[in-house]
């Protein structure tokens, strides 16, 4: 697969056990490598976010990157699951639930998803044949 623009990012806490089970079944899923993935501690994710004027972050949120729109949070989510194939793709209908309801849910989830999940010692590493789909 080649990087280009056109691909939507999906950047995440790469010390979070729920996060990286998050990667991992969106890559599973993802046949047509949609995605590309940046976990928000690394360099590259900070000089991409930095020209949507995202810095200082919390590494509690989830953000994609589409079609040069910065999507955070609950929303991210709705939207990765539309592009996945299948039944996955249904799971956008909960953008029907008001966000002012989805995000405190998703925000009393990525408070405590340390305690319930763990976290890793340093950020996770691809495989070889993954590596293309991550930025550094």
């Amino acid at each position: 697969m080649k990087k280009t623009q056109d691909n939507p990012i999906i950047f995440f806490d790469g010390v979070c056990n729920l996060c990286n089970s998050s990667v991992q079944f969106i890559l599973k899923r993802d046949k047509n490598e949609l995605f590309l993935f940046s976990s928000l501690q690394s360099d590259a994710s900070k000089e991409i976010l930095l020209q949507y004027k995202l810095e200082n972050l919390e590494l509690s949120t989830i953000i994609l990157l589409e079609d040069g729109k910065i999507y955070q949070k609950s929303t991210a989510i709705l939207r990765i699951l539309k592009k996945l194939p299948g039944i996955y793709s249904l799971g956008y209908a909960g953008i029907i639930i008001p966000k002012f309801i989805r995000d405190p849910i998703y925000s009393f989830i990525a408070k405590r998803r340390y305690k319930w999940f763990g976290k890793q010692v340093s950020c996770m590493v691809p495989t070889s044949d993954l590596k293309i789909r991550f930025l550094e």
